[in-house]
């Protein structure tokens, strides 16, 4: 009876210790995720920080702290602020291309969404023929 009670005891501990360092491990990943998505987002769209800052009102410094070297992870507030201010999810800029693959994020990818942008300043015979072209794409 001791042993199994040893034995318990040991599996508790063991799967509690588990759990701490994959928890550890999530968050020092998530954190490292925003910021990584976060500048790429901003690179991405050719945003500066100090633009995010006046879109957002989130002061510059505090906007510092999620993309500098401690990456800290911003408030829920301000991580909405920042994705709507981008027009991405929250999701994206935590957990990255990984929340294309989910049905909560609709957003175009990054590459469609360039694309878009290209397609806005073509004019009418211009589309047409892009048009006729991904057509001929997807056979």
């Amino acid at each position: 009876m001791i042993i199994i009670i040893k034995y318990m005891i040991f599996h508790i501990l063991s799967s509690t210790i588990f759990l701490i360092f994959h928890m550890i491990f999530c968050i020092l990943t998530m954190n490292h995720n925003f910021k990584e998505n976060l500048r790429n987002e901003l690179d991405y769209q050719g945003i500066t920080v100090k633009e995010l800052s006046v879109r957002t009102g989130i002061p510059i410094p505090t906007l510092d702290c999620y993309l500098g070297t401690r990456a800290t992870m911003p408030s829920v507030k301000a991580a909405v602020k920042i994705a709507q201010s981008l027009q991405v999810s929250v999701e994206y800029l935590v957990i990255g291309d990984a929340a294309r693959s989910g049905k909560s994020f609709d957003k175009p990818g990054r590459e469609a969404r360039e694309i878009i942008r290209w397609v806005e300043d073509l004019n009418s015979e211009q589309c047409k023929a892009v048009l006729k072209l991904i057509k001929a794409f997807k056979g």
